[in-house]
């Protein structure tokens, strides 16, 4: 593994220090051990990215990849003991998400056949399913495709157009795309590699459309050639994950036996008839479909340590790279300026909390899927975590891997330094188990019923207090009074802005109010439709858009409050105070970000807004010395890294050069600068 005792890029002097040994143990979580066990074997040279490849070898890299996979025993762990896996839901997930260093292309076509396509089987079928495809999909026998998005309808699975309709004399059911648009697409090993697919279609039997379900669809005979009725269709090039043969799917009214549809939660007797042990349509569909949710936990936590390999590379390079004179005549190295610290230690500080954030979701994940905590609340509630953090650490690893990019100037261009192909990659995974903004929306939802729960059953006094309070808030808060005593307490000190309102408790205080208070202004302009649908539908898409940035606002406290609590576990003064720091960085950029809100709804003064970035600056200083610490702490070893920049040649060509001009210098022979001949000529 990764040596993270190597010497701390803070000066020896310099207290507090920072112990990475033991923020390596805290950023790998719950499954520390099984994330370890990943990063050792993804360490053999079969396994990284070809970057030399085109997309036909590289496709054929990465299946033999999985085979390998296989062979280590890597992508068991969530199937059936009896079966040979471990059912073991965190660890399997925590396992899945360290192939991002290896190649997404890898992470990714795993993920589609041991978690989507054999996660479908696992979750929506029976025992009797279990036995007949599972040990064919853990060992690779029996690669598959998941057949749920169309090219109509992407996020809006409900509205899906393929259907699957019963046929009661010979006990099928027909599988047909009945038009252009329910062509199944994007779907990773339906292009080459997948001889069967989970299909999701709306069930139809004695006429009644029950809804999606899902059903095993064998896509080629024992010849290897495709079976009657079914349409394949090559995606081709990509703007990224390039190993993965993504393609499109269709059926002409392709039969399968009765028992292919998974029947966990709805099954279809000999006769046609209809039974779930779930009545209501609604909730059934939301059921299977939460059952799939694991795969928007594992982006979350792939995009998150993306995020994390981006800035080890971008600040090792940062702490080599010279550029420009600076003091004693030596060139200043680039994160020793100001505006290079803004550009980084922000987004490592936000990379910090999506990783701590991430364990925490992991294991509500892990309590849902094992049965310890899986009831209609949890499940609720894992969905809208789901929905809350899996877009902000997608943006963000877009973001963070850009601007790292841009940090390393045009080294970061080249492609071995891992930023273009990584950032192309990426990308789709703001899109793909769910756009993220329709993620957000899903979650922002949640907060309005959660808010019209505190009401239900109140009597007129208590919605008339409420209201009160409301308007009194915002009369304190627009009258300026609050302000006016911020200012009054400040006096003109950044030193005093900060230790008045800009700790800890106050960060916290204002995160969870900006949620609150957008969630009841956004609940009193739909109050008006009462059960009005088409005032409501009207009103509804009037406010989409705030309810999404309540959301994101929602995700984002929930980050700041795991960060919190990872700093408060630390056991040492010097790791509590620096992790302190950086959390600190992540609040105070949050709250920066969102300055405006705060200045228009009269939460912090004109002078304790002006603080917020001046403490930023100097917490940016403060961690300047800490940074190779704080990077190190991801536990990425050279194997994982694989950037030249990174590798410490940058350092070697600095030294080489400054060791040759302090020679020249020293000989005598070193020639005159005209501008200093000038100056000379002057006096």
């Amino acid at each position: 593994m990764v040596d993270v005792t190597a010497a701390s890029s803070a000066p020896a002097e310099t207290t507090p220090q920072l112990d990475a040994v033991k923020v390596n143990e805290m950023l790998l979580g719950t499954w520390a051990p099984i994330r370890r066990e990943a990063r050792e074997m993804i360490k053999d040279p079969a396994f990284w990215r070809d970057d030399a490849l085109g997309k036909d070898a590289h496709r054929e890299r990465v299946l033999s990849q999985l085979h390998l996979l296989v062979q280590n025993g890597a992508v068991h762990r969530a199937f059936p003991k009896r079966l040979g896996g471990s059912e073991d839901n965190g660890g399997n997930i925590a396992g899945f998400e360290e192939l991002v260093a290896a190649d997404p292309s890898l992470q990714i076509k795993s993920g589609v056949q041991w978690g989507l396509f054999g996660g479908a089987v696992l979750q929506l079928g029976t025992e009797e399913h279990h036995d007949r495809w599972l040990p064919g999909i853990m060992d690779l026998s029996i690669p598959g495709a998941f057949a749920m998005t169309e090219i109509g309808h992407g996020s809006d699975v409900q509205a899906i157009g393929t259907t699957a309709t019963y046929d009661p004399e010979t006990e099928e059911f027909v599988i047909n795309t009945p038009f252009r648009a329910a062509t199944k697409e994007f779907l990773g090993n339906a292009a080459l590699h997948g001889i069967a697919a989970t299909v999701f279609a709306q069930l139809i039997t004695n006429g009644v459309n029950h809804g999606v379900h899902c059903f095993y669809v064998p896509l080629r005979g024992d010849d290897g050639k495709d079976l009657p009725g079914i349409g394949r269709e090559d995606d081709g090039l990509k703007g990224g994950l390039n190993g993965i043969d993504n393609g499109r799917l269709s059926f002409d009214h392709v039969r399968v036996p009765r028992t292919n549809l998974l029947n966990r939660y709805g099954d279809v007797a000999a006769d046609g008839t209809y039974t779930s042990p779930i009545d209501s349509p609604g909730r059934r569909f939301f059921t299977m479909l939460g059952t799939l949710v694991q795969g928007r936990v594992s982006l979350d936590g792939a995009a998150s340590w993306a995020s994390a390999l981006g800035l080890h590379i971008a600040l090792t390079y940062g702490t080599q790279r010279r550029q420009f004179d600076g003091v004693n005549g030596e060139e200043t190295v680039l994160l020793d300026y100001g505006k290079h610290q803004r550009r980084l230690l922000p987004r490592l500080a936000t990379t910090y909390a999506q990783i701590f954030a991430h364990d925490e979701f992991l294991q509500k994940f892990d309590g849902v899927f094992s049965g310890r905590t899986d009831t209609p609340e949890d499940r609720e509630d894992l969905e809208t975590l789901a929905a809350a953090l899996k877009p902000l650490s997608t943006w963000h690893a877009l973001d963070t891997l850009q601007e790292c990019r841009e940090a390393c100037g045009g080294a970061g261009f080249m492609f071995d330094n891992r930023f273009v192909g990584l950032r192309q990659d990426l990308d789709i995974y703001v899109t793909f188990e769910g756009d993220n903004n329709i993620l957000l929306q899903l979650a922002g939802k949640r907060l309005l019923t959660d808010f019209a729960t505190q009401f239900k059953g109140k009597d007129a006094a208590a919605l008339a207090r409420y209201a009160v309070e409301q308007t009194a808030g915002k009369v304190f808060h627009g009258a300026g009074l609050r302000q006016f005593g911020q200012a009054v307490a400040d006096l003109g000190s950044t030193a005093r802005s900060v230790e008045n309102g800009l700790r800890e408790e106050q960060q916290h205080e204002l995160l969870s109010d900006r949620v609150e208070q957008m969630i009841a202004d956004i609940a009193g302009r739909l109050r008006p439709a009462g059960k009005d649908k088409v005032l409501g539908e009207k009103l509804f898409n009037e406010n989409q858009a705030d309810l999404i940035e309540a959301a994101r606002a929602h995700g984002e406290l929930l980050q700041w409050e795991a960060f919190t609590d990872a700093v408060h576990k630390a056991d040492d003064e010097g790791t509590t105070k620096v992790l302190t720091w950086l959390r600190d960085l992540f609040g105070l950029h949050l709250i920066e970000k969102h300055l405006a809100w705060y200045l228009v709804n009269g939460r912090l003064s004109a002078q304790r807004a002006a603080a917020v970035s001046r403490y930023i600056d100097r917490l940016c200083l403060r961690l300047r010395p800490h940074a190779l610490d704080l990077v190190a702490a991801f536990g990425y070893a050279p194997e994982h890294v694989r950037a030249p920049i990174a590798s410490g040649i940058e350092q070697e060509r600095q030294d080489e050069a400054r060791a040759y001009y302090a020679e020249l210098e020293a000989s005598g022979q070193a020639p005159v600068l005209e501008k200093t001949l000038k100056k000379k000529a002057k006096k």
